[in-house]
């Protein structure tokens, strides 16, 4: 079987007409769920902020293009390098067959039992983030950085993607390494590691991004074998964009696991 992991960028922009349509039949879906929360919710203290119709579409827009991007990319990027090193994978494969088995699909719930499952989606971030330059902030009062004097209110970019493919901070930071990952204190070790950016105006989504992207990547290597497209390794070329995608998407072949066909021919 031939599997593209990603749909191309043309393909996913030919879809943002939908949105509205989409986001109408969610929130008439969850309207009564918002009722139930509002009832049992604090009563606010200040006056609930109105915002223009288009200020709402435009931030429901960048919400839901900003979480299935950086989502799919990671996993693009994940399975390309673990193509590339397939024993990695095969340890990958191990680890969720000892911890959840065969005779299940990986659930959500199983996530925390599969530490180097989180390991590789770590140092994926870490070597391919999905915002290089995070998002931009502004200087609330004139600091110092190293020789440079940075005025207030100056738009700032932080440059992740140096940090964390340093060869002064990381040893050998090419090479894709799932168990470096293993001693990164409290997941961050200060600001070496960041993907999501940090402290309060880090990305809102990044428990989220961690559970989807740990979630479909899971079931991928739990539920088939893989192999490149020929014998050469894959292409790691890094593309344009907000984002970092692959300059060329990933083609692969894969096959159910033999041991996993009755459970998957059951799916509907």
């Amino acid at each position: 079987m031939m599997f593209t992991i990603v749909i191309s960028n043309k393909e996913s922009h030919a879809h943002v007409p939908m949105i509205p349509e989409l986001k109408s039949l969610a929130l008439k879906n969850m309207s009564s769920w918002m009722d139930e929360l509002n009832d049992v919710s604090t009563p606010r203290k200040v006056p609930p902020l109105s915002l223009p119709i288009q200020q709402t579409k435009d931030d429901d827009r960048t919400l839901l293009l900003a979480g299935t991007d950086t989502s799919s990319g990671t996993m693009e990027w994940a399975m390309s390098l673990l193509l590339n090193h397939p024993e990695i994978l095969k340890k990958a494969q191990a680890e969720i067959d000892g911890s959840i088995g065969q005779e299940r699909l990986l659930e959500e719930s199983d996530l925390s039992k599969l530490p180097y499952l989180h390991c590789i989606i770590s140092e994926t971030l870490r070597m391919y983030p999905a915002g290089p330059l995070l998002v931009p902030h502004e200087s609330s009062e004139e600091c110092i950085v190293g020789s440079y004097t940075i005025p207030r209110g100056t738009m700032l970019l932080v440059n992740i993607w140096a940090i964390q493919n340093d060869p002064k901070i990381w040893v050998d930071p090419t090479e894709f390494r799932p168990a470096r990952m293993e001693r990164i204190e409290g997941g961050r070790d200060g600001f070496k590691l960041m993907p999501f950016g940090s402290g309060r105006r880090g990305c809102p989504g990044e428990s989220l991004g961690m559970r989807m992207v740990g979630l479909a990547l899971g079931s991928l290597i739990q539920c088939f074998e893989w192999e490149r497209v020929g014998e050469e390794m894959g292409d790691m070329e890094e593309g344009t964009g907000l984002t970092l995608p692959k300059a060329k998407p990933l083609l692969a072949k894969c096959t159910p696991r033999s041991t996993m066909l009755d459970l998957l021919s059951h799916l509907r």
